[in-house]
Protein backbone atom coordinates (compact mmCIF):
# COMPACT_ATOMS: atom_id res chain seq x y z
CA UNK A 1 0.00 0.00 0.00
CA UNK A 2 1.47 3.26 -0.95
CA UNK A 3 2.00 5.89 2.35
CA UNK A 4 1.34 9.33 2.45
CA UNK A 5 4.63 10.69 0.96
CA UNK A 6 3.92 8.60 -2.17
CA UNK A 7 0.68 9.62 -2.67
CA UNK A 8 -0.03 13.08 -5.51
CA UNK A 9 -3.44 13.81 -4.67
CA UNK A 10 -5.43 16.24 -7.20
CA UNK A 11 -8.63 15.59 -5.78
CA UNK A 12 -11.24 18.92 -6.10
CA UNK A 13 -11.75 19.22 -2.78
CA UNK A 14 -11.76 18.70 0.26
CA UNK A 15 -8.28 19.37 -0.67
CA UNK A 16 -4.87 17.87 0.94
CA UNK A 17 -3.55 19.16 3.79
CA UNK A 18 -0.02 19.75 4.37
CA UNK A 19 1.27 17.04 6.51
CA UNK A 20 3.09 18.69 9.37
CA UNK A 21 0.20 20.69 9.55
CA UNK A 22 -1.99 17.80 10.22
CA UNK A 23 1.03 16.39 12.58
CA UNK A 24 0.78 18.90 14.59
CA UNK A 25 -3.03 19.33 14.84
CA UNK A 26 -3.22 15.34 15.80
CA UNK A 27 -1.23 16.39 18.49
CA UNK A 28 -3.55 19.55 19.41
CA UNK A 29 -6.62 17.17 19.08
CA UNK A 30 -4.32 14.76 22.01
CA UNK A 31 -3.45 17.75 24.51
CA UNK A 32 -3.49 21.41 23.60
CA UNK A 33 -0.58 23.72 24.50
CA UNK A 34 -0.02 21.40 28.16
CA UNK A 35 -3.53 22.37 29.05
CA UNK A 36 -4.54 18.24 29.21
CA UNK A 37 -7.70 18.36 27.72
CA UNK A 38 -7.46 18.14 23.23
CA UNK A 39 -8.06 21.59 20.97
CA UNK A 40 -11.72 20.27 20.08
CA UNK A 41 -12.39 20.01 24.11
CA UNK A 42 -12.13 23.33 24.75
CA UNK A 43 -14.95 25.93 25.28
CA UNK A 44 -15.44 28.03 22.17
CA UNK A 45 -15.77 30.71 24.71
CA UNK A 46 -12.26 30.21 26.42
CA UNK A 47 -9.59 32.41 25.83
CA UNK A 48 -7.23 29.75 24.11
CA UNK A 49 -10.54 30.05 21.66
CA UNK A 50 -10.54 33.50 21.44
CA UNK A 51 -6.49 33.72 20.43
CA UNK A 52 -6.68 31.14 18.27
CA UNK A 53 -9.80 33.07 16.03
CA UNK A 54 -7.81 36.15 16.52
CA UNK A 55 -4.42 34.97 15.10
CA UNK A 56 -6.41 33.43 12.54
CA UNK A 57 -8.12 36.81 11.37
CA UNK A 58 -4.63 38.83 11.66
CA UNK A 59 -2.47 36.21 9.66
CA UNK A 60 -5.21 35.97 7.01
CA UNK A 61 -5.29 39.97 6.83
CA UNK A 62 -1.49 39.99 6.36
CA UNK A 63 -0.80 37.11 3.74
CA UNK A 64 -3.80 39.05 1.74
CA UNK A 65 -2.79 42.42 2.96
CA UNK A 66 -6.23 42.90 3.87
CA UNK A 67 -6.81 46.50 4.86
CA UNK A 68 -7.78 45.82 8.44
CA UNK A 69 -9.24 49.40 8.88
CA UNK A 70 -12.00 48.93 6.51
CA UNK A 71 -12.76 45.42 6.65
CA UNK A 72 -13.87 42.90 8.84
CA UNK A 73 -12.86 38.62 8.68
CA UNK A 74 -15.53 36.67 10.03
CA UNK A 75 -15.62 32.99 10.06
CA UNK A 76 -19.27 31.45 9.32
CA UNK A 77 -20.59 27.32 8.73
CA UNK A 78 -23.03 26.62 5.70
CA UNK A 79 -19.94 26.43 3.05
CA UNK A 80 -20.32 28.53 -0.02
CA UNK A 81 -23.44 27.59 -0.78
CA UNK A 82 -24.62 29.37 2.65
CA UNK A 83 -23.01 32.16 1.43
CA UNK A 84 -24.90 32.29 -1.71
CA UNK A 85 -27.90 33.13 0.61
CA UNK A 86 -25.99 34.83 3.07
CA UNK A 87 -24.90 37.60 0.69
CA UNK A 88 -28.57 38.09 -0.84
CA UNK A 89 -29.96 38.64 2.57
CA UNK A 90 -27.18 40.81 4.10
CA UNK A 91 -26.47 43.23 1.06
CA UNK A 92 -30.42 43.11 0.63
CA UNK A 93 -30.64 44.33 3.65
CA UNK A 94 -27.65 46.84 3.40
CA UNK A 95 -29.53 48.06 0.13
CA UNK A 96 -32.70 48.76 2.10
CA UNK A 97 -31.34 50.61 4.77
CA UNK A 98 -30.16 53.36 2.77
CA UNK A 99 -33.42 53.53 0.55
CA UNK A 100 -35.02 53.51 3.95
CA UNK A 101 -32.90 56.53 4.67
CA UNK A 102 -32.82 57.63 1.49
CA UNK A 103 -36.72 58.06 1.49
CA UNK A 104 -36.95 59.62 5.55
CA UNK A 105 -34.29 62.73 4.38
CA UNK A 106 -36.74 63.16 0.62
CA UNK A 107 -40.10 63.75 2.31
CA UNK A 108 -39.27 65.12 5.68
CA UNK A 109 -41.57 63.49 8.25
CA UNK A 110 -41.33 60.36 10.47
CA UNK A 111 -45.12 59.42 9.43
CA UNK A 112 -43.69 55.08 9.07
CA UNK A 113 -46.60 54.23 6.83
CA UNK A 114 -45.98 57.26 4.65
CA UNK A 115 -42.25 56.50 4.62
CA UNK A 116 -42.68 52.25 4.05
CA UNK A 117 -45.35 53.30 0.97
CA UNK A 118 -42.88 55.06 -0.61
CA UNK A 119 -39.90 52.67 0.40
CA UNK A 120 -42.23 49.66 -1.20
CA UNK A 121 -42.58 51.29 -4.43
CA UNK A 122 -38.69 51.68 -4.34
CA UNK A 123 -38.15 48.47 -3.78
CA UNK A 124 -40.40 47.50 -6.53
CA UNK A 125 -39.08 49.46 -9.14
CA UNK A 126 -35.38 49.69 -8.31
CA UNK A 127 -34.04 46.42 -6.03
CA UNK A 128 -31.88 44.06 -8.52
CA UNK A 129 -29.01 41.82 -7.62
CA UNK A 130 -26.59 41.05 -10.91
CA UNK A 131 -25.57 37.68 -11.41
CA UNK A 132 -22.33 37.12 -14.07
CA UNK A 133 -22.75 33.14 -14.49
CA UNK A 134 -19.54 31.32 -16.05
CA UNK A 135 -20.12 28.02 -14.57
CA UNK A 136 -21.99 25.52 -12.80
CA UNK A 137 -21.11 27.32 -8.72
CA UNK A 138 -22.06 30.83 -10.29
CA UNK A 139 -25.34 29.71 -11.76
CA UNK A 140 -26.41 27.87 -8.20
CA UNK A 141 -25.71 31.29 -6.74
CA UNK A 142 -28.02 33.10 -9.57
CA UNK A 143 -30.65 29.93 -8.72
CA UNK A 144 -30.72 30.81 -5.28
CA UNK A 145 -31.42 34.09 -5.34
CA UNK A 146 -34.07 33.79 -7.57
CA UNK A 147 -35.43 31.06 -5.18
CA UNK A 148 -35.23 33.46 -2.21
CA UNK A 149 -36.46 37.08 -3.56
CA UNK A 150 -37.92 36.32 -7.03
CA UNK A 151 -36.61 36.41 -10.40
CA UNK A 152 -38.29 39.96 -10.46
CA UNK A 153 -35.15 41.07 -8.47
CA UNK A 154 -32.76 39.42 -10.04
CA UNK A 155 -30.57 40.07 -12.82
CA UNK A 156 -28.66 37.45 -14.80
CA UNK A 157 -26.41 40.15 -16.47
CA UNK A 158 -23.88 37.67 -18.37
CA UNK A 159 -24.54 33.97 -19.06
CA UNK A 160 -21.34 32.15 -20.18
CA UNK A 161 -23.54 29.59 -21.89
CA UNK A 162 -24.81 32.29 -24.78
CA UNK A 163 -21.25 32.14 -26.92
CA UNK A 164 -20.38 28.64 -25.69
CA UNK A 165 -22.90 26.27 -27.56
CA UNK A 166 -24.96 25.66 -24.58
CA UNK A 167 -21.73 24.80 -22.45
CA UNK A 168 -19.44 26.54 -20.13
CA UNK A 169 -16.19 27.42 -20.80
CA UNK A 170 -15.90 31.27 -21.52
CA UNK A 171 -16.45 34.16 -20.22
CA UNK A 172 -18.23 36.81 -21.87
CA UNK A 173 -16.66 39.90 -23.26
CA UNK A 174 -17.62 42.77 -20.62
CA UNK A 175 -18.77 45.17 -22.84
CA UNK A 176 -22.04 42.80 -23.32
CA UNK A 177 -22.47 42.35 -19.27
CA UNK A 178 -26.13 44.15 -19.38
CA UNK A 179 -25.38 45.52 -15.43
CA UNK A 180 -28.37 47.22 -13.55
CA UNK A 181 -28.26 50.89 -12.25
CA UNK A 182 -26.92 50.91 -8.77
CA UNK A 183 -27.53 46.93 -7.95
CA UNK A 184 -27.49 45.82 -4.30
CA UNK A 185 -24.79 43.45 -5.33
CA UNK A 186 -23.28 41.96 -8.43
CA UNK A 187 -21.68 38.62 -7.94
CA UNK A 188 -19.69 36.35 -9.49
CA UNK A 189 -17.55 33.17 -9.19
CA UNK A 190 -13.58 33.56 -9.52
CA UNK A 191 -12.63 30.61 -10.24
CA UNK A 192 -15.30 27.63 -11.42
CA UNK A 193 -14.03 24.65 -10.11
CA UNK A 194 -16.12 21.91 -11.91
CA UNK A 195 -16.02 23.91 -15.18
CA UNK A 196 -11.98 24.58 -14.77
CA UNK A 197 -12.92 28.28 -15.77
CA UNK A 198 -10.79 31.54 -14.01
CA UNK A 199 -10.98 35.08 -14.10
CA UNK A 200 -8.01 36.42 -15.14
CA UNK A 201 -7.76 39.48 -13.47
CA UNK A 202 -10.74 41.46 -11.53
CA UNK A 203 -13.23 42.51 -13.95
CA UNK A 204 -12.15 46.24 -15.39
CA UNK A 205 -16.15 46.96 -15.56
CA UNK A 206 -16.39 46.58 -12.11
CA UNK A 207 -13.54 48.65 -10.60
CA UNK A 208 -14.04 51.69 -8.24
CA UNK A 209 -14.91 54.85 -10.20
CA UNK A 210 -12.45 57.99 -8.80
CA UNK A 211 -14.30 59.06 -5.84
CA UNK A 212 -14.34 55.80 -4.66
CA UNK A 213 -18.17 54.95 -5.54
CA UNK A 214 -18.65 51.51 -7.59
CA UNK A 215 -20.68 48.54 -8.22
CA UNK A 216 -21.59 46.72 -4.73
CA UNK A 217 -18.77 43.81 -5.99
CA UNK A 218 -19.27 39.73 -4.33
CA UNK A 219 -16.78 37.10 -4.91
CA UNK A 220 -16.86 33.52 -4.15
CA UNK A 221 -13.01 32.76 -4.14
CA UNK A 222 -13.40 29.26 -2.74
CA UNK A 223 -11.11 27.30 -5.35
CA UNK A 224 -8.55 30.08 -5.79
CA UNK A 225 -8.31 32.12 -2.41
CA UNK A 226 -4.24 32.09 -1.44
CA UNK A 227 -3.51 31.33 -4.51
CA UNK A 228 -2.76 35.18 -5.96
CA UNK A 229 -2.79 38.62 -5.27
CA UNK A 230 -6.49 39.98 -4.86
CA UNK A 231 -7.43 43.44 -4.97
CA UNK A 232 -9.53 43.56 -1.76
CA UNK A 233 -10.38 46.91 -2.01
CA UNK A 234 -12.38 46.54 -5.40
CA UNK A 235 -14.90 44.13 -3.13
CA UNK A 236 -17.66 44.78 -0.78
CA UNK A 237 -17.49 40.92 0.18
CA UNK A 238 -15.41 37.66 -0.88
CA UNK A 239 -15.88 34.74 0.59
CA UNK A 240 -14.86 31.35 0.44
CA UNK A 241 -14.84 27.60 2.30
CA UNK A 242 -12.14 26.36 3.73
CA UNK A 243 -11.41 22.96 2.27
CA UNK A 244 -9.28 23.90 -0.77
CA UNK A 245 -6.60 26.36 -0.08
CA UNK A 246 -7.05 27.37 3.54
CA UNK A 247 -8.02 24.27 5.52
CA UNK A 248 -10.46 21.19 6.15
CA UNK A 249 -14.29 21.16 5.41
CA UNK A 250 -16.73 23.30 8.07
CA UNK A 251 -15.79 26.76 8.22
CA UNK A 252 -16.05 29.34 5.95
CA UNK A 253 -15.03 32.71 5.67
CA UNK A 254 -16.45 36.08 4.92
CA UNK A 255 -14.40 39.44 4.17
CA UNK A 256 -16.54 42.03 3.85
CA UNK A 257 -16.36 46.12 4.39
CA UNK A 258 -17.17 47.25 7.50
CA UNK A 259 -18.92 50.40 5.86
CA UNK A 260 -21.63 47.08 5.86
CA UNK A 261 -21.65 46.63 9.70
CA UNK A 262 -23.01 48.83 12.45
CA UNK A 263 -22.48 51.53 13.23
CA UNK A 264 -22.44 52.39 9.43
CA UNK A 265 -24.87 50.47 8.47
CA UNK A 266 -27.58 48.21 10.59
CA UNK A 267 -30.01 45.79 8.94
CA UNK A 268 -33.52 46.64 8.74
CA UNK A 269 -36.22 45.18 11.06
CA UNK A 270 -38.17 41.96 10.63
CA UNK A 271 -41.00 44.32 10.77
CA UNK A 272 -39.91 46.24 8.60
CA UNK A 273 -39.02 43.73 5.69
CA UNK A 274 -42.07 42.22 6.07
CA UNK A 275 -43.65 45.11 5.05
CA UNK A 276 -41.56 45.15 2.08
CA UNK A 277 -42.30 41.50 0.88
CA UNK A 278 -38.70 41.03 1.57
CA UNK A 279 -36.96 37.85 3.51
CA UNK A 280 -35.53 37.67 6.82
CA UNK A 281 -32.54 36.16 7.53
CA UNK A 282 -31.82 33.24 9.84
CA UNK A 283 -29.96 35.10 12.50
CA UNK A 284 -26.34 32.97 11.85
CA UNK A 285 -26.74 34.11 8.55
CA UNK A 286 -26.18 37.62 9.81
CA UNK A 287 -22.68 39.31 9.14
CA UNK A 288 -23.55 42.13 11.80
CA UNK A 289 -24.47 39.59 14.40
CA UNK A 290 -21.31 37.38 13.17
CA UNK A 291 -19.18 39.69 13.50
CA UNK A 292 -20.35 41.60 16.70
CA UNK A 293 -20.25 38.33 18.53
CA UNK A 294 -15.92 37.59 16.82
CA UNK A 295 -17.51 34.66 15.02
CA UNK A 296 -18.96 33.14 18.34
CA UNK A 297 -22.58 33.92 18.38
CA UNK A 298 -22.75 29.57 18.11
CA UNK A 299 -20.42 27.12 18.70
CA UNK A 300 -17.66 27.31 16.51
CA UNK A 301 -15.75 24.33 15.15
CA UNK A 302 -12.39 26.23 16.42
CA UNK A 303 -10.00 23.06 15.54
CA UNK A 304 -11.20 23.85 12.17
CA UNK A 305 -10.28 27.36 12.66
CA UNK A 306 -6.89 26.15 14.07
CA UNK A 307 -5.76 23.97 11.00
CA UNK A 308 -7.05 27.06 8.63
CA UNK A 309 -4.40 29.13 11.30
CA UNK A 310 -1.62 26.52 11.06
CA UNK A 311 -1.93 26.53 6.88
CA UNK A 312 -1.55 30.38 7.10
CA UNK A 313 0.93 30.53 9.50
CA UNK A 314 2.72 27.77 7.39
CA UNK A 315 2.25 30.10 4.23
CA UNK A 316 3.40 33.47 5.88
CA UNK A 317 6.78 31.75 7.23
CA UNK A 318 7.65 30.15 3.24
CA UNK A 319 6.94 33.41 1.96
CA UNK A 320 8.53 36.33 2.79
CA UNK A 321 6.65 38.23 -0.24
CA UNK A 322 3.22 36.60 1.26
CA UNK A 323 0.94 35.41 -1.36
CA UNK A 324 2.85 36.49 -3.93
CA UNK A 325 5.22 33.98 -3.60
CA UNK A 326 2.74 31.08 -3.85
CA UNK A 327 1.32 32.68 -6.96
CA UNK A 328 4.51 32.42 -8.53
CA UNK A 329 4.53 28.96 -7.70
CA UNK A 330 0.63 28.27 -8.59
CA UNK A 331 1.21 29.63 -12.20
CA UNK A 332 4.30 27.25 -12.49
CA UNK A 333 2.90 24.18 -11.63
CA UNK A 334 -0.37 25.38 -14.11
CA UNK A 335 2.04 26.10 -16.91
CA UNK A 336 3.70 22.72 -16.51
CA UNK A 337 0.64 20.96 -16.70
CA UNK A 338 -1.16 22.12 -19.99
CA UNK A 339 2.21 22.77 -21.58
CA UNK A 340 2.01 19.09 -21.37
CA UNK A 341 -1.11 18.66 -22.71
CA UNK A 342 -1.19 21.46 -25.63
CA UNK A 343 1.70 19.40 -26.58
CA UNK A 344 -0.73 16.71 -27.82
CA UNK A 345 -3.72 18.07 -29.06
CA UNK A 346 -4.21 14.72 -30.72
CA UNK A 347 -4.60 13.02 -27.88
CA UNK A 348 -5.88 15.59 -25.05
CA UNK A 349 -8.17 18.06 -25.08
CA UNK A 350 -8.77 21.25 -22.70
CA UNK A 351 -12.24 22.15 -21.94
CA UNK A 352 -12.36 25.85 -21.77
CA UNK A 353 -11.09 28.88 -23.84
CA UNK A 354 -7.50 29.07 -23.25
CA UNK A 355 -8.02 32.38 -22.60
CA UNK A 356 -9.90 31.85 -19.15
CA UNK A 357 -8.29 28.21 -18.30
CA UNK A 358 -7.97 27.87 -14.32
CA UNK A 359 -4.92 27.90 -12.66
CA UNK A 360 -6.37 25.57 -9.80
CA UNK A 361 -8.91 23.53 -11.44
CA UNK A 362 -7.52 21.45 -15.09
CA UNK A 363 -10.03 20.34 -16.55
CA UNK A 364 -9.69 18.23 -19.89
CA UNK A 365 -10.50 14.96 -22.10
CA UNK A 366 -8.75 12.04 -23.25
CA UNK A 367 -9.95 11.66 -26.93
CA UNK A 368 -6.94 8.98 -27.93
CA UNK A 369 -8.03 6.31 -29.98
CA UNK A 370 -11.69 7.54 -30.36
CA UNK A 371 -12.70 5.84 -27.57
CA UNK A 372 -13.04 9.06 -24.72
CA UNK A 373 -14.53 7.35 -21.95
CA UNK A 374 -12.43 4.01 -22.51
CA UNK A 375 -9.82 5.70 -22.77
CA UNK A 376 -10.23 8.17 -19.70
CA UNK A 377 -10.85 5.31 -17.75
CA UNK A 378 -7.41 3.81 -18.65
CA UNK A 379 -5.53 7.49 -18.12
CA UNK A 380 -7.26 7.46 -14.57
CA UNK A 381 -6.04 3.43 -13.69
CA UNK A 382 -2.74 4.02 -15.08
CA UNK A 383 -2.20 7.60 -13.33
CA UNK A 384 -3.75 5.87 -9.93
CA UNK A 385 -0.92 2.60 -10.14
CA UNK A 386 1.62 5.74 -10.32
CA UNK A 387 0.18 7.09 -7.30
CA UNK A 388 -1.67 10.04 -8.81
CA UNK A 389 -4.80 10.27 -7.57
CA UNK A 390 -8.14 12.56 -7.13
CA UNK A 391 -8.22 13.09 -11.18
CA UNK A 392 -11.44 12.20 -12.14
CA UNK A 393 -13.87 14.96 -13.36
CA UNK A 394 -16.94 16.26 -11.88
CA UNK A 395 -19.52 14.24 -12.01
CA UNK A 396 -22.04 16.74 -13.51
CA UNK A 397 -19.96 17.07 -16.59
CA UNK A 398 -17.07 14.23 -16.50
CA UNK A 399 -13.60 13.99 -18.00
CA UNK A 400 -10.18 14.45 -15.75
CA UNK A 401 -9.97 17.49 -13.71
CA UNK A 402 -6.50 18.24 -11.92
CA UNK A 403 -6.64 20.46 -9.17
CA UNK A 404 -3.56 22.28 -8.40
CA UNK A 405 -4.64 23.50 -5.32
CA UNK A 406 -1.27 25.23 -3.09
CA UNK A 407 -1.01 21.56 -1.42
CA UNK A 408 0.04 20.03 -4.59
CA UNK A 409 3.91 20.50 -5.08
CA UNK A 410 5.74 21.68 -8.06
CA UNK A 411 7.25 17.98 -8.10
CA UNK A 412 4.17 16.54 -7.88
CA UNK A 413 2.75 19.02 -10.98
CA UNK A 414 6.22 17.76 -12.62
CA UNK A 415 5.11 14.29 -12.02
CA UNK A 416 1.51 14.53 -13.68
CA UNK A 417 2.95 16.34 -16.98
CA UNK A 418 5.27 13.34 -17.24
CA UNK A 419 2.69 10.66 -16.80
CA UNK A 420 0.38 12.95 -19.69
CA UNK A 421 3.21 12.82 -22.28
CA UNK A 422 4.13 9.13 -21.32
CA UNK A 423 0.44 8.22 -21.76
CA UNK A 424 0.05 10.67 -25.18
CA UNK A 425 3.07 8.46 -26.54
CA UNK A 426 2.25 4.77 -25.53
Amino acid sequence: MPTRADITYFGAGPAALPTDVLETAAQALLDYQGTGLGIAEHSHRSELAAKIINEAKADLASYLDIPAADYEVIFMQAGGTGEFAASVYNLVGAWVAREHAAVRKELGTDDEAAVVAALRERVEKNLKLDYIVTGGWSLKAYQEAVRLLGPEYVNLAADARTINDGKFGKIPDQSTWKLSKDAALVYYCDNETVDGVEFPEFPAVLAPREDGTGPVVVADMSSNILSRRVPVSNYSLLFFGAQKNLGCTGVTVAVLRKSLLPPATTQPSPALMRKLGLPIPPIMLQYEIIAKNNSLYNTLSIFDVYIAGQVLKKLLKTFSDKVDGQQAIAEKKAQIIYAALDAHPEVYRVVPDKAVRSRMNICFRVTKNGNTDETENAFLKEATSQNLTGLKGHRSVGGIRASNYNSIPLEGAEKLAKFIDAFAKA
